[in-house]
């Protein structure tokens, strides 16, 4: 045997090697299963996993920088197969890539997005910075990788050469776990996952940037939760008020709007979807302003003690196809007195991004003061 077809078998064994060391089988052994139903069978020629509505979380393992790899059999139906990465002990916090897979060539076929106090705004974090056009294929696997590093991470998909899509990361850079799986009707088959902790060069990395919004009402004060039925009685609002704690504050995030889940956990077990966004406008006359702003998902103004709007901005709720993502889309005519004015915004979430943004179109005459 030639030296030569020796150096050639041994570099395939080597390569066999690394591959068996960064697989991961899809079994009961490796995974927690967190799913409204699974499968485990063999699938188009792959030992797979079937998940709807669910996560399957890495047992045992802490990830925070290097290479996911996974496939995934895709379908027409609306569906969102993907990974969590950096999963906190708590599950609350994370970040995420997921496909839209039945978004294909589309804006929004897929989305990069951190998971914060277990909510996924993707309300607030859309548009090229976080999401690619890509054809889908339904008729084979689409492979997947990402490769993370430090707060940059890249998407590859379908064994690309070049990064399909970069961004930057949200949280900051910490050890946690790692899951794969999605929400939505449509279930999915996952085959073939490898983890590498050794590879993670980030090559070409330039994401999208957003322009800001300029002007924006930069802090927000937010109350403790409550139920948004209870602004229904008008005759209640004042007392209503009057029980909210504060102290929270938020800030605007991506130059567009503050984030409510910063601060306030939404899925906690109890009814309460509603908090108090409030600033204080001080005027040196009596005097009418316009003040643009937006929200996710619901919302009624209130200033000094008396409600001037009320509106829905969730998903689909101004047409099928509205996604209800947030920008300066209504605007009001605030009557201000002299002296200080208290502007609540009652906020209430369903999901995609619990958001308050706003501007005033003129500030003269006017000091924003948000203690």
């Amino acid at each position: 045997m030639t030296r030569f077809l020796l150096f050639i078998i041994f570099s395939i064994a080597l390569q066999q090697k690394a591959y068996l060391q960064n697989y991961v089988p899809l079994d009961t052994l490796h995974w927690e299963i967190n799913a409204q139903s699974y499968i485990l069978e063999n699938y188009k020629g792959k030992d797979a996993i079937y998940i709807q509505r669910g996560l399957a979380f890495l047992k045992d393992e802490k990830f925070l920088n290097g290479t996911i790899e996974f496939d995934v059999y895709l379908t027409k139906r609306q569906g969102f197969p993907g990974v969590r990465f950096r999963t906190s002990s708590d599950r609350l916090n994370m970040e995420s890539f997921y496909l839209r897979a039945h978004l294909p060539n589309k804006p929004d076929s897929n989305q990069a997005i951190p998971v914060i106090n277990g909510m996924s705004p993707w309300q607030l974090y859309f548009g090229p910075s976080y999401s690619v056009p890509f054809d889908y294929d339904y008729n084979d696997w689409t492979h997947v990788k990402l490769v993370i590093n430090g707060k940059k991470a890249q998407a590859y998909l379908d064994y690309s050469e070049k990064p399909n899509l970069s961004w930057n990361l949200v949280h900051e850079p910490k050890e946690g776990g790692i899951a794969i799986g999605g929400g939505g009707a449509g279930p999915m088959h996952y085959a073939n996952f490898k983890l590498n902790k050794e590879e993670y060069e980030i090559v070409d990395f330039n994401p999208a940037k957003r322009k800001p919004i300029q002007g924006l009402i930069q802090a927000w004060e937010v109350s403790d939760k409550f139920e948004e039925k209870q602004l229904d009685n008008l005759n209640t609002l004042k007392p209503l008020i009057a029980k909210r704690k504060w102290g929270k504050k938020i800030r605007v995030e991506e130059g567009t709007a503050a984030n409510i889940a910063r601060q306030v956990v939404l899925n906690d077990g109890t009814s309460n979807n509603t908090v108090f966004a409030k600033i204080r406008i001080i005027s040196d006359k009596d005097q009418t302003k316009l003040f643009e702003f937006g929200y996710s998902d619901r919302v009624v103004a209130i200033l000094n003690d008396t409600p001037l709007y009320k509106g829905s901005n969730q998903y689909r709720s101004r047409d099928y196809r509205y996604l209800g993502t947030i920008g300066l889309f209504d605007a009001i005519y605030l009557d201000l007195k002299k002296g200080e004015n208290i502007l609540l915004m009652a906020v209430s979430e369903t999901f995609g991004g619990w958001l308050i943004t706003g501007k005033f179109k003129d500030l003269q005459g006017i000091t924003i003061k948000y203690d």
